[in-house]
């Protein structure tokens, strides 16, 4: 392909065409040696939403949440892997490539940015497990879906992840290099936060303080936004509003902190 087919050196043209080859090389890479591929995509959310779902179900007395449940869970459950997956993924993304990072004229954030979209690429890979049990939901449960408007809001929650998830890896990565420890830290940090965001419940279930002191996590606007398509009662505006003012933010200081450590960075790589 010819510099005029991809853009010239250092344009946005040119950035895009890069991160695109490198993201579909880290999904080639992932699934070429797998007999089942990109059918993975599925496979892992689909056996981990239904796992979720007996516990919560069949043998937990279950009081929280909405029917049908295996809707509710999994519409915060798929987001929540691409989420996991990405963030994990940021611990080692100037590491696993640090020949690359140091030798290439290529902004040093498409390391960070080709996670994202590989594993955003993965999650909507994913959302025909979404689809699927709705469908089923609509012929077997008591209480069927309610579709609204709300569905429109789907494509925003997934804008504002992307947001937050570039923000989080320009400041996760390079504090990597600088700290190893930070790698071990950052997987206990998603351990707790499976649990402190609304997955397995909605904010409105919690009790007392938590809901305002959830809102400020915000996981629990992004997760609000993907399921008020298909369940209107869980709207929480100060979730929401924080959700988008904290998305924001975090892609602003994560800007901000990777021009601060860029240098620094490839000093210890």
């Amino acid at each position: 392909m010819t510099t005029a087919t991809v853009g010239a050196p250092g344009s946005p043209r040119r950035y895009l065409h890069s991160l695109w080859l490198l993201s579909a090389r880290d999904l080639r890479v992932r699934y070429a040696t797998s007999a089942l591929g990109y059918l993975w995509s599925v496979l892992d959310p689909l056996v981990m939403s239904l796992i979720y779902w007996f516990v919560f179900t069949q043998v937990f007395q279950r009081t929280v949440g909405h029917e049908p449940y295996i809707v509710f869970l999994i519409t915060a459950l798929l987001p929540w892997v691409w989420f996991n997956a990405a963030v994990s993924d940021f611990t080692r993304a100037f590491n696993k490539d640090a020949r690359l990072v140091r030798s290439t004229a290529i902004p040093r954030s498409i390391w960070v940015n080709r996670i994202v979209l590989s594993k955003g690429v993965e999650f909507l890979c994913s959302l025909p497990v979404l689809v699927g049990f709705v469908i089923v939901a609509a012929f077997t449960s008591t209480t069927p879906v309610s579709l609204n408007w709300g569905l429109l809001l789907f494509p925003v929650a997934i804008l504002l992840q992307t947001m937050l998830l570039v923000g989080l890896g320009l400041i996760v990565a390079p504090l990597c290099v600088l700290y190893s420890d930070l790698e071990r830290t950052t997987k206990l940090i998603l351990r707790v936060l499976f649990y402190a965001s609304p997955i397995i419940y909605s904010v409105s279930d919690l009790p007392g303080i938590f809901p305002q002191l959830a809102a400020f996590n915000p996981l629990s606007g992004i997760f609000t936004l993907y399921r008020v398509g298909f369940f209107p009662e869980v709207w929480d505006t100060l979730s929401v509003i924080v959700g988008v003012a904290m998305s924001v933010g975090i892609l602003a200081l994560g800007l901000f902190v990777f021009r601060r450590l860029e240098r620094p960075v490839l000093k210890e790589l």
